[in-house]
């Protein structure tokens, strides 16, 4: 996807992206091989995936070395308070669903997780706790 910003006198970006067939209608005499300063090419930039303690998720501009912006996404990590506070709700959540005995807590993941782990052939399975293992569900 082409896309540009626009660039205002202090070098930082203004309002957000266009996409390139609204900027040659918008802007007709701009050639788009030959920017002015007021104006560069854009590339979006894929969100990472949030970690469990991660929140607040911002997205901004930022420059590059070969003259092109793109996103920068940052956000916060949770305070130990609010780690501790998921973790729990976490885990009564778990138990309130009738979690399992066999289960453990994964810390740095925040969630339960199976001794043994789910096959991933494309069937469905149900955990049955007396075998500790996964048990294929049969149409």
């Amino acid at each position: 996807m082409e896309l540009f910003i626009q660039i205002d006198e202090n070098g930082q970006t203004k309002d957000h992206p266009i996409l390139g067939s609204n900027f040659r209608e918008a802007f007709p005499h701009i050639d788009t091989n030959n920017l002015p300063s007021n104006f560069a090419r854009f590339e979006r930039v894929r969100p990472p995936v949030p970690g469990p303690y991660e929140k607040n998720h911002r997205v901004s501009y930022q420059k590059r070395p070969d003259g092109v912006w793109e996103d920068a996404h940052t956000c916060d990590l949770m305070t130990r308070e609010e780690i501790t506070a998921l973790q729990e709700q976490v885990k009564a959540n778990f138990a309130a669903a009738g979690g399992f005995a066999s289960w453990t807590f994964n810390e740095i993941r925040c969630m339960f997780e199976p001794p043994v782990p789910h096959p991933n052939d494309g069937k469905n399975y149900y955990w049955d706790e007396p075998t500790i293992n996964w048990v294929e569900i049969s149409a």
